[in-house]
């Protein structure tokens, strides 16, 4: 049995397939599995809470773990011994959620593409075709993750406590989240996962797409994200396509579309999770 999994700080999708790219059961879902964020005892804590996982782990062969959070030595280590000790016999490999995404998104194995994140968090990397390239490293949800959904969450955040939204989004924005200042300050800084609590947020802008005031707050994010992130391969975006990949990059994407028209790239495929993608390629990998 082949365990998949697809993992940002919110969430973490596990598909489990046989050789043949079969699937096995229902897609199990946990909590993420961040490994840069979490410690030790909680990534036990997660796993082990799964039922479902429970039931199969003695006969799981393969786990390949794609996870935010994975992109750096020490994490993905710390991270691929608890996935060890959890499946006995297992075989695991750790990869960064970039892989994933590029994985998914490419529309064959060796093309080139600039690969954007916009998830949770966010990261964007080119693919040459054999190897990821990415220059810029990510220090985390509170300096960087332009345009993701804890960037969302944190600016609508602050537009309503600085009174910058509309009177009528501003009811809603408080009859949907309890913006009490000490339960968010609680939640911030007393709380793990201070990222995805802020990612819970960003829902609310696909609840009111309508809105021209949540349009130009997503435009204003990818402009940003475009500029700091897209264009740091100001050479390899005048010929290859930018794929996305996330929920935030998926329901956003008619306001991507008019960013790239308007800054100059192409905008290529868009897909909210990249597990089923995964599948497709790693059974493609054993059948080869």
């Amino acid at each position: 049995m082949i365990l998949i999994v697809d993992s940002g700080s919110t969430k973490a999708d596990w598909i489990s397939v046989d050789q043949s790219g079969k699937q096995l059961q229902e897609k199990i879902r946990t909590g993420g599995l961040n490994p840069e964020i979490l410690k030790e005892k909680k990534l036990y804590k997660i796993i082990r809470k799964s039922e479902e996982l429970a039931l199969i782990k003695r006969d799981v062969t393969h786990v390949f773990f794609y996870g935010a959070g994975c992109g750096t030595e020490n994490p993905k280590l710390l991270l691929k011994r608890v996935l060890e000790d959890i499946f006995v016999n297992a075989e695991v490999e750790v990869t960064e959620d970039t892989m994933a995404a590029v994985r998914a998104t490419l529309n064959n194995d060796d093309e080139s593409a600039i690969v954007c994140i916009l998830g949770t968090g966010s990261n964007c990397s080119y693919y040459d075709g054999e190897k990821i390239d990415q220059r810029i490293q990510s220090l985390g949800y509170t300096l960087m993750d332009d345009a993701s959904g804890n960037y969302f969450g944190k600016q609508l955040v602050r537009d309503y406590y600085f009174n910058h939204m509309p009177e009528a989004i501003k009811i809603s924005f408080a009859d949907k989240y309890n913006m009490d200042a000490d339960y968010i300050k609680y939640n911030l800084y007393k709380q793990p996962s201070p990222n995805a609590y802020l990612a819970n947020f960003a829902e609310f802008l696909f609840l009111n797409i309508d809105s021209t005031y949540i349009q130009e707050m997503i435009k204003e994010g990818m402009r940003i994200f475009a500029r700091n992130m897209i264009f740091q391969y100001k050479d390899e975006v005048k010929t290859v396509p930018v794929h996305f990949a996330g929920s935030i990059a998926f329901f956003a994407k008619d306001q991507i579309l008019e960013i790239a028209e308007e800054m100059g790239f192409t905008a290529g495929n868009f897909v909210r999770r990249p597990i089923e993608g995964l599948v497709g390629y790693h059974t493609r990998k054993f059948q080869s």
